[in-house]
C-alpha cells in the first residue's frame, strides 16, 4: 500500500475540536509570536510596516477571525448593544432603527436586534437571553412594565435606555415624548377643522390605549359626542383599516374625522372611503400616526404625527456609548416632543 503523502506547509496546522483557526496558529505561520501576532491584529498603528506585513498575510492565507468575546472579556466590554423592537416591517421604529445601528457602527459598536411582535412574554424571553449575554447597553422601544426584568436589568448593572415613551420612573435612562399629549393635540386640531363626530381606529398596545384615552377626553371637555372606538387587535395592516372603516360607516354612518394609532391603518381607512366614493377630507378627515416614509405620496396624501425618531436613534446610541465608557450622561432624560403634519387628509 502507497504511503500517503504527508501534508505540509498550511495543512500541517492543528485545529481545535471546533474547527477554529487560533491566533497560535497565526503566529506560527507569521514566524512571530503570538503577543506580536495580537498587536498588529488589534493596534495595527503600533508595529512595525514589517511585522504588519507577515501577520496580515497570515490572516489571509488562513481566513482568521479574532475572537471578539474573548478580547470583550478582557476588557468587560462587548461592544455590542442589544435593541428590541416591536417590528421592523413597515415600521414607525425604522429611522430610529437605522439611526441607532448606523451612530453605534461608527463609533466601533454593533448591533443584536430582537423583536418582540408587541408580546410581553416575548418581549421577557428575547431579554432574558440578552441580558445573559451581558451587552454593553440595552435599547427598549417602550417602558419596560415587568417587575422581574426591571429587577434583573438593575442587577445586572447594564445601561439600559427607554425610549417612545415617558415616565418619572425610568429604569436608568429614557428618551421618548407622551402619547397623552398627542391624543389632545390631535383631538383639538379635529375640533378646530369643525369636525364633531369622531372614531378611533387602534391597534392593541399600551401606547395606543393612552392615546385614544386622553382624544376621549379633549372631545368631551367640548361637550361633543363620545368617538366611536374600533379595536382591531394585533393587527396593523391596510386590510385592517379597511375593515375598521367599512364597519365605521355601517354603524356610525355620521363620523367626520378618524384617527388612527399607525399610518398603516390610516391608509386601509383611506382605501376603503376612495372604495364608498368617500370626499377626503370634505366628507372625512383621516389622521394616522407615524409620518412612515411614502404616505406623503399618496393620493391624498396622508396628514398624521409625526416622532423624531432619527433623534431617538442617534441620541440613544450616544447615551449608551457614554455609560458603556464609564462617562456620565449629563441629560439622562429627554422629551423629544411630536408634531401634527396637516396634508391632503384634513
Amino acid at each position: 500500500m502507497a504511503e500517503s503523502a504527508k501534508p505540509s506547509g498550511a495543512a500541517k496546522r492543528t485545529r481545535r475540536k471546533t474547527g477554529a483557526i487560533t491566533l497560535h496558529q497565526v503566529a506560527q505561520l507569521a514566524g512571530v509570536s503570538p503577543i506580536s501576532a495580537s498587536r498588529a491584529i488589534n493596534t495595527p498603528d503600533q508595529v512595525s510596516p514589517k511585522l504588519l506585513e507577515k501577520v496580515t498575510l497570515a490572516v489571509k492565507k488562513t481566513g482568521y477571525v479574532p475572537n471578539l468575546l474573548a478580547g470583550g472579556l478582557a476588557s468587560s466590554r462587548s461592544k455590542l448593544i442589544a435593541a428590541v423592537v416591536p417590528s421592523t416591517v413597515i415600521s414607525v421604529f425604522n429611522e430610529t432603527i437605522e439611526s441607532l445601528n448606523t451612530t453605534l457602527f461608527n463609533s466601533g459598536y454593533q448591533l443584536m436586534l430582537g423583536q418582540s411582535a408587541y408580546s410581553a412574554s416575548r418581549e421577557q424571553l428575547i431579554l432574558d437571553a440578552i441580558i445573559g449575554r451581558r451587552p454593553d447597553g440595552i435599547f427598549l422601544t417602550g417602558l419596560m412594565k415587568s417587575e422581574k426584568i426591571r429587577s434583573q436589568l438593575l442587577a445586572t448593572g447594564i445601561p439600559v435606555l427607554e425610549t417612545w415613551d415617558l415616565t418619572a420612573n425610568p429604569i436608568d435612562m429614557l428618551i421618548g415624548f407622551s402619547h397623552t399629549k398627542i391624543g389632545t393635540a390631535v383631538a383639538n386640531f379635529l375640533i378646530q377643522k369643525e369636525r364633531r363626530n369622531f372614531a378611533i381606529v387602534r391597534a392593541e398596545d399600551e401606547r395606543a390605549d393612552r392615546r385614544t384615552r386622553a382624544f376621549i377626553q379633549a372631545v368631551k371637555k367640548q361637550k361633543l359626542p363620545t368617538p366611536f372606538v374600533l379595536n382591531v387587535g394585533a393587527s396593523r395592516s391596510i386590510r385592517s383599516g379597511r375593515d375598521a372603516m367599512a364597519e365605521i360607516l355601517r354603524s356610525h354612518p355620521k363620523v367626520d374625522a378618524v384617527f388612527c394609532s399607525s399610518d398603516l391603518l390610516a391608509l386601509g381607512v383611506l382605501t376603503e372611503a376612495k372604495f364608498q366614493k368617500l370626499d377626503v377630507p370634505r366628507k372625512i378627515n383621516v389622521v394616522g400616526f407615524g409620518d412612515i416614509p411614502f404616505v406623503a405620496d399618496m393620493i391624498p396624501a396622508l396628514t398624521t404625527v409625526r416622532i423624531n425618531g432619527m433623534k431617538i436613534g442617534e441620541l440613544g446610541a450616544r447615551y449608551l456609548i457614554e455609560r458603556a465608557e464609564g462617562r456620565t450622561v449629563a441629560e439622562p432624560t429627554v422629551d423629544v416632543g411630536f408634531s401634527i403634519i396637516e396634508r391632503e387628509t384634513t
